[in-house]
């Protein structure tokens, strides 16, 4: 499972083909600002620790909130490129990785989403 837990939170779906991966976005400006684009759909691609792709237009943030590293599990936005980015491995070695704002995390165990491969636009949607 993810390591950050968020308590509360908006909850979400990603739709990865087939696959359903739910989220939690968390109260902050940024998650707040894709929230108001739901339903919104990004083109992302695995890479060895996520799967990430480049948002049309960036997500506001606060300086505040800008840190290196993740936890796994976590759902980013990367300012350095306007990356949507779904965090899955490699926690321990991601300090070394800055621009990230933590908008969120999966809900469901890392695993499901560590099986997928390849590219896939996704479409993000509120739980009603």
């Amino acid at each position: 499972m993810p390591t950050r837990v968020i308590k509360g939170g908006t909850k979400i779906t990603m739709r990865f083909g087939n696959m359903v991966i739910p989220g939690i976005l968390n109260d902050s400006e940024t998650a707040k600002a894709l929230i108001a684009r739901l339903p919104y759909t990004v083109h992302v691609s695995r890479y060895s620790h996520d799967f990430c792709g480049v948002m049309n237009n960036p997500l506001p943030y606060s300086e505040s909130n800008v840190h290196y590293g993740w936890q796994n599990g976590d759902i980013d936005f990367a300012r350095d490129a306007n990356y949507f980015t779904i965090l899955f491995e490699d926690e321990n070695k991601s300090e070394q990785y800055g621009h990230q704002i933590n908008i969120g995390v999966i809900d469901c165990e890392l695993s499901r989403i560590g099986s997928l491969q390849g590219s896939y636009d996704v479409l993000i949607c509120l739980v009603k």
